[in-house]
């Protein structure tokens, strides 16, 4: 007796689906020799760059030195891109690593930073207890996330990238990266949760 798997057609698995880059073309048109091209991916990422070196370093001014480091690294190395990731997963890897090079040549520069929730804690009143307060109990929170777990919830939740790109930017699988926003996302609730407790 033949089994009736025998007679069903073979099913394709679907073909990936691919996101399409929006600056692939503008890549190309530079790597061809349009040199315009790199300014519009300049304008287009300038701030999204920046506010991802900012979480890295300490002072707008820093911000701006990295984030221009990042596109003299990227405009020397566009016409190696390969095309495997989006190129804002591209940039922002540049801009990671450019931030992470900052930190380690600068880390005896930096002076110690003074938590918002620590000023407040000096002078509490009841006009205080805000957004602005919450906002800093959030970043306090995330200040004690495993470095991974915070960059994958970091890049997800600020920066807006899909699971993809996040898994390309934190050199791992898209499955780890899910793994790690929802292991972050659970500690937040937890660190949350006992400081709402106190």
């Amino acid at each position: 007796m033949e089994s009736l798997a025998a007679g069903l057609p073979l099913l394709k698995r679907p073909a990936a689906v691919t996101v399409a880059d929006p600056d692939r073309e503008l890549a190309e048109r530079f790597r061809d020799g349009d040199s315009a091209a790199f300014d519009i991916l300049v304008r287009r990422h300038q701030k999204g760059m920046w506010r991802l070196i900012r979480r890295y370093v300490k002072s707008d001014a820093d911000a701006a030195d990295v984030t221009q480091l990042a596109f003299v690294r990227a405009f020397r190395g566009l016409a190696g891109f390969r095309g495997t990731a989006t190129v804002r997963s591209w940039l922002y890897r540049i801009a990671i690593n450019c931030a992470l090079s900052w930190l380690r040549d600068h880390r005896r520069e930096q002076p110690a930073e003074i938590g918002d929730d620590a000023l407040i804690a000096d002078n509490p009143a009841p006009a205080q207890l805000s957004a602005g307060d919450d906002r800093a109990r959030l970043r306090a929170a995330i200040a004690q996330l495993p470095p991974k777990q915070k960059l994958v919830l970091e890049l997800r939740v600020f920066d807006d990238l899909s699971f993809k790109e996040v898994a390309d930017l934190a050199d791992c699988s898209e499955n780890t990266a899910k793994v790690n926003f929802h292991y972050a996302v659970k500690r937040l609730r937890d660190i949350l949760g006992a400081d709402h407790e106190r």
